[in-house]
């Protein structure tokens, strides 16, 4: 079965990463943090924003985007302000496949040498013309929710677990 997975390229900002953790651990989905960091994977700096689940999300760290092309097989998408394709366009329901969505750096967002070599692969999320870019953290959500939908919520509940409070909480 293919797998959704979640790029970060040389993430700046630790808030965004732990929030994009917490969205990984909820979606099933495996996040991939190329470095440079702009911080450090210390759990203190991670642990707020995460949940208190860091231990639980499936990430690996690669020393660039070299390792981690060579070391990751599948369908490879960029997300920038500079696509020019939107992303509601693409289809992500083959579940033999392997999803990549890769997201740039905060303050850059990925560099264009490597945008460029995959120009049919880029694409950006429509917004109006008073922003740039969303925030990395609510672009991750977007983008994992909605390939999560078109593949029909795999191994996602849609009611309270059990293990909370449960689906019958507000009936009670």
């Amino acid at each position: 079965m293919g797998k959704i997975n979640l790029v970060l390229y040389e993430p700046e900002i630790p808030q965004n990463t732990a929030n994009i953790m917490r969205t990984c651990l909820a979606t099933g989905a495996v996040l991939h943090l190329i470095e440079p960091l702009g911080f450090s994977l210390e759990e203190k700096y991670l642990k707020r924003a995460s949940a208190n689940h860091l231990k639980l999300v499936d990430y690996r760290v690669y020393k660039n985007v070299d390792d981690f092309l060579n070391k990751n097989q599948g369908e490879m998408f960029f997300l920038s302000r500079y696509g020019l394709k939107n992303f509601y366009d693409f289809k992500f329901d083959n579940p033999n496949l392997d999803y990549y969505f890769i997201l740039g750096k905060e303050s850059t967002g990925v560099p264009y040498a490597i945008l460029k070599k995959h120009l049919n692969h880029c694409f950006r999320l429509p917004m109006s013309d008073q922003v740039r870019s969303l925030n990395l953290s609510n672009a991750a959500a977007i983008v994992l929710y909605e390939a999560m939908r078109q593949s029909g919520f795999p191994g996602l509940s849609f009611f309270e677990p059990e293990n909370f409070k449960g689906k019958n909480f507000l009936l009670e």
